[in-house]
């Protein structure tokens, strides 16, 4: 079984910034394991300023975590293919906009060209999902894509089903272990 020390994982992240807080822990359990991180920013998660972070205190903690500047365009990432720059791909969080845009191959940011590119080599794509209409709207995209060869999941859940009932989110406690399985072609059973 091939190890995360010594892999070159992107670390992507989208615009679900209320998760952005344990995504960053979930980056630095996986830089305990040894992997080679490569930053990816989707323009919003880059840009904006929001209630939960300033967009330079995102990116300096990101840099800070994985000890190299961030991919935040089209043209930063599309080597990824050509090159094969990357031995896993993980979007963390992964919103449901992203959700809709890979499982309907809409490449128009920085992280969904990450993925196509990842894809193209045949290489795994690990998505650690957040959103809030994950049981309704967007619950198509997650189905469309859980089958796709190369596309895998970090276990998820409702995080609150009476607040919000079609709300669902990443464990990202579970993150190393499911870009393990990913990394050697196995998918994570969605048990907790």
């Amino acid at each position: 079984m091939r190890e995360l020390a010594g892999a070159r994982v992107g670390c992507a992240m989208t615009g679900s910034f209320c998760t952005f807080r344990a995504a960053f822990d979930a980056w630095r359990a996986l830089k305990q394991t040894g992997a080679e991180m490569y930053p990816i920013f989707s323009e919003n998660a880059y840009s904006f300023d929001t209630r939960f972070y300033t967009a330079e205190k995102a990116r300096e903690e990101m840099r800070e975590i994985c000890g190299r500047d961030i991919w935040h365009s089209i043209v930063d990432v599309e080597p990824i293919g050509p090159k094969k720059l990357l031995d896993l791909l993980i979007i963390a969080p992964c919103t449901g906009n992203t959700l809709g845009k890979l499982a309907h191959a809409i490449t128009d940011t920085a992280v969904t060209m990450a993925a196509k590119a990842q894809l193209r080599n045949g290489r795994p794509v690990l998505l650690a999902i957040s959103t809030n209409d994950g049981l309704s709207q967007s619950a198509k995209n997650i189905g469309a894509l859980m089958p796709v060869q190369n596309i895998f999941f970090v276990p998820f859940r409702q995080d609150d089903p009476v607040g919000k009932p079609s709300s669902l989110v990443a464990d990202l406690k579970k993150l190393p272990l499911a870009a393990q399985m990913a990394l050697n072609g196995h998918k994570i059973e969605y048990m907790f």
